[in-house]
């Protein structure tokens, strides 16, 4: 049960909501890119929208179909162990979410399914653990029903529609990701992390299929935390403080 000291303000809880929901639609309308391309790589309608339900994860999404239109049904056990690789990194954000959403039993579930870029961004992105819990769930929820959505559309109208770049949408979930990274780079470890990131995905984007270059830019965190570059703590601590300065609060089960 909500406590005084952990109620939000509904100043508060309408710029979260807001934040959310705008995440929710700009990264789910490019969907309607996933439906049409899983259509032309020869998946039926129903196959796709069982993609975006089940698996529900943008790049794994994809890499699979883009490898399924590259190979055909031979290419099915690379594009399952491609999108397998590529969905691994979902596990690395649960241990994030653990430490403020505190789930048990079936929402312990949701939470998994829920689990992706866009939700944990938000969700840790906020100061309060109210709010860091408001984040993740409304923004994940947005994002299932505006990409299975979308997916359905792109899926039904093909290429009718044309190619959703033209539109802005890739860049619309791209630069709604970076706005909300860009506050938490304060400090010389966070910047040394991402101008290395931004520098090993640039490096191995050309030699290495959709996707991966994402996982390699990881290692960046690894490189700056073993190399010490810097004596700042991050925003987020090893431990869950409850000090009301970005910090993640709280503590529960992985989701």
């Amino acid at each position: 049960m909500t406590t005084p000291q952990t109620a939000l303000a509904p100043e508060r809880r309408r710029d979260v909501l807001r934040q959310s929901w705008s995440v929710g639609v700009a990264t789910g309308a490019y969907g309607v890119s996933f439906g049409a391309l899983s259509v032309a790589a020869g998946l039926d309608v129903l196959q796709t929208q069982a993609l975006s339900t089940l698996m529900f994860t943008g790049g794994s999404q994809f890499a699979f179909v883009g490898i399924i239109a590259a190979g055909g049904l031979a290419a099915a056990p690379a594009a399952i162990a491609t999108a397998a690789l590529l969905g691994l990194r979902n596990g690395l954000y649960a241990i994030q979410n653990a430490l403020f959403l505190g789930v048990r039993g079936p929402r312990r579930v949701a939470a998994a399914q829920l689990t992706i870029d866009e939700s944990t961004a938000v969700g840790i992105a906020q100061p309060e653990p109210a709010a860091q819990r408001l984040g993740f769930w409304h923004t994940g929820i947005a994002v299932f029903l505006f990409w299975n959505l979308a997916t359905l559309a792109g899926s039904l109208l093909g290429n009718a529609l044309g190619d959703p770049r033209r539109w802005g949408l890739d860049a619309a979930a791209a630069a709604a990701f970076c706005a909300l990274l860009w506050p938490r780079l304060r400090g010389r470890d966070p910047i040394a992390t991402a101008v290395l990131a931004i520098f090993i995905a640039l490096l191995s984007a050309p030699f290495v299929p959709a996707g991966v270059s994402v996982i390699l830019s990881a290692v960046a965190a690894l490189v700056v935390a073993l190399g010490g570059c810097g004596t700042q703590r991050p925003d987020w601590p090893d431990r869950p403080t409850s000090d009301g300065h970005g910090h993640l609060v709280g503590e529960g089960p992985l989701p």
